[in-house]
């Protein structure tokens, strides 16, 4: 699903993309205890080093834009800015995490019970490949799901340059980019008009001006 932005970029900038666990090309372990946020950062910190990156503009689109920011909270260090896509911090009210976390349960019966129909017919999941619908559903247990509110109390503390950008029709996100750029020190804010939550696949040519815009703004900039 990004293809448009590595042909874009390739050619200036060093890109490393990669799949989640159970997600993509990457392992569906049985054991439910493989999928984790705690695990999937460890992944991001692991996967940098063996690319002898130390330090990396980090952006993800949905749950990658979440796991963005929990590396960023356990890894201040390796981060030199964040690109935070159609996506959200969690939840300070204990209930309406619960309800979210209904709902990924619900997902990940969904998956298990109904295969890939239940991913639906959305332009990024048309674009992806998964091995399979285990770790779908192991990550939606384990990854999608929130514990607590320790992402959104940290906003004020992302002390790197951030965009935050949201397709304006998707609306399940747009409170959450405002949110998040009135928190966050400094962030840029950016709405990509006719553009649902995969706004890089729906107006790619206005998200890649966007991401250019913001790389260039970066002191020494990448």
């Amino acid at each position: 699903m990004w293809d448009a932005q590595i042909a874009a970029f390739a050619p200036r900038h060093r890109i490393i993309v990669w799949d989640m666990r159970g997600h993509g090309e990457t392992g569906d372990p049985e054991d439910p205890a493989a999928y984790s946020e705690a695990l999937t950062v460890a992944d991001m910190a692991a996967l940098l080093r063996h690319c002898r990156i130390e330090r990396a503009v980090i952006a993800g689109l949905s749950l990658g834009g979440y796991m963005s920011l929990a590396f960023h909270l356990a890894h201040p260090e390796m981060v030199r800015a964040l690109m935070l896509f159609d996506t959200g911090p969690g939840f300070r009210n204990a209930d309406a995490r619960r309800v979210w976390n209904e709902r990924t349960q619900q997902r990940a019966r969904d998956l298990e019970a109904r295969g890939f129909a239940a991913l639906g017919q959305s332009d990024e999941v048309r674009a992806a490949k998964h091995r399979s619908t285990r770790g779908l559903a192991g990550a939606a247990r384990g990854m999608l799901a929130q514990a607590d509110d320790h992402i959104i109390a940290a906003l004020d503390r992302v002390a790197v340059p951030t965009l935050v950008l949201v397709g304006a029709d998707d609306r399940h996100f747009l409170a959450a980019a405002d949110y998040m750029a009135r928190k966050i020190p400094g962030a840029a804010r950016v709405t990509i008009p006719d553009a649902g939550h995969a706004s890089n696949l729906h107006q790619p040519a206005h998200f890649n001006r966007a991401v250019a815009d913001f790389l260039a703004s970066l002191p020494n900039p990448v």
